[in-house]
């Protein structure tokens, strides 16, 4: 389907890109802070299954998965808060002006990897802020299957969030595991930042993690599409999904 943006923009909404990791019952599903791989499991009770395979009439499957250490997941401010605030109450329209910047994170003398606010900068010129897709450099395929626990993956200055103040972004995506350090001492420094929490807590705010967005795919503007499971929990699996902006031809 086209879906005229103005009178000479559109999106071509078959040709949707992805930017999702699938939760998969295997080793290699991506995950992150020591947790073991997702299970799916047949339910077994008073002689049924739920397995064709083994000879039940459908499959019914329980599953075992956490939103936060098993692949792509949106969360709100409710992650921190010590009030319950479920993320499917942070997003109330799907539909974003979303900006695809690539940045390579520098390395600290400690080993660290980090993105500091002057790498993303360039975004100061761009319209399109009211989500922002990070992909950070190299874009290895095994970060669709890697397990983070113990690694200190790349994670985000707390001085980025002023930046992204600046341009009044609601939506934060990104290819790591969190935009904080693996190990921080329970500081979550840019969670708090980003969110005002608990000082002014923003509840339509939301940072997406391990995400994976395609080496084809070009730094640039896009319509992005935040599809989140409507999971009262701090987070839920999300499916966000970037279209590429057509020019009308005369």
């Amino acid at each position: 389907m086209i879906f005229y943006l103005d009178s000479q923009q559109f999106i071509d909404t078959s040709a949707a890109i992805d930017l999702s990791l699938a939760l998969r019952a295997a080793p290699d599903n991506p995950r992150a802070w020591y947790v073991d791989a997702p299970r799916m499991e047949p339910v077994r009770a008073n002689g049924f299954v739920g397995s064709v395979a083994e000879g039940g009439a459908v499959n019914f499957r329980d599953i075992f998965f956490n939103p936060h250490g098993h692949g792509t997941h949106t969360e709100a401010h409710g992650h921190i808060s010590k009030e319950i605030f479920p993320v499917n109450q942070a997003i109330q329209q799907y539909f974003f002006r979303a900006s695809l910047l690539s940045v390579t994170p520098r390395v600290l003398p400690n080993g660290d990897h980090v993105v500091f606010a002057d790498q993303l900068e360039a975004l100061l010129s761009w319209e399109f802020t009211e989500a922002i897709v990070i992909r950070t450099l190299p874009n290895q395929l095994d970060k669709r299957s890697a397990n983070y626990s113990g690694t200190n993956p790349c994670y985000f200055d707390v001085g980025v969030v002023d930046l992204l103040d600046q341009l009044e972004v609601k939506h934060f995506l990104v290819d790591t595991p969190s935009v904080d350090r693996e190990e921080d001492a329970g500081v979550l420094a840019f969670h708090h930042a980003f969110w005002k929490v608990p000082e002014a807590p923003i509840t339509d705010r939301t940072i997406t993690e391990l995400i994976f967005v395609p080496n084809e795919v070009q730094d640039g503007r896009y319509i992005l599409e935040l599809q989140v499971a409507n999971f009262t929990n701090d987070a839920a699996p999300s499916r966000p999904l970037l279209y590429a902006i057509n020019e009308k031809k005369d």
